[in-house]
């Protein structure tokens, strides 16, 4: 079986994919998610991937906190509006550390649960996937897990195993979205 590494923001969006490539691949969940804030809802939401990795026993790698890194990276983006031009600075920060994992640690694809988010688009996060791909040499999962009954799926089972779902995206700025 191939590797793969799911780059994940958070259970809600991503046991359903989860449960879906387990079967298919020799999958590692990566969760490297700096933009979340604050840091009591970064560990909320690590802990509630851990607890679906730990119910399959899929490997998580737990890639820290960095969020001095994300304010960097997002300096002068602050008054953007949710999938603005600060969403795909944050996406491929995390995609980029997603790639560079995977090709350090012989995974032969890596892909993310973010497009499965109901404000994030796959025409914005493909592209972003696929040029990391070329760059570290790893193939990239281009699937909009939006599609194909995916999120009714993953709202099924987050309720059926009481997980926790947040709401809003994950960073400071998206906190008072509606």
């Amino acid at each position: 079986m191939k590797k793969l590494l799911l780059h994940t923001c958070c259970a809600p969006c991503s046991i359903a994919i989860i449960d879906e490539l387990k079967d298919k691949y020799n999958l590692s969940v990566f969760f490297f998610n700096p933009n979340i804030y604050p840091a009591d809802e970064y560990l909320k939401r690590k802990a509630e991937v851990e607890k679906v990795c730990g119910e399959w026993d899929i490997p998580i790698i737990d890639a820290d906190y960095e969020s001095d890194l994300w304010d960097s990276a997002v300096i002068g983006l602050e008054n953007e509006p949710e999938m603005g031009n600060r969403c795909p600075v944050c996406i491929g920060l995390r995609l980029r550390r997603t790639a560079e994992y995977a090709s350090q640690n012989d995974f032969d694809i890596f892909a993310t649960s973010l497009t499965s988010g109901r404000n994030k688009k796959a025409e914005v996060i493909h592209p972003i996937g696929l040029k990391l791909a070329q760059e570290f040499g790893v193939d990239f999962l281009d699937i909009d897990w939006k599609t194909g009954g995916r999120q009714e799926r993953g709202t099924k089972m987050i309720t059926d195993r009481g997980i926790y779902r947040q709401k809003y995206c994950g960073c400071k700025y998206s906190r008072n979205v509606k």
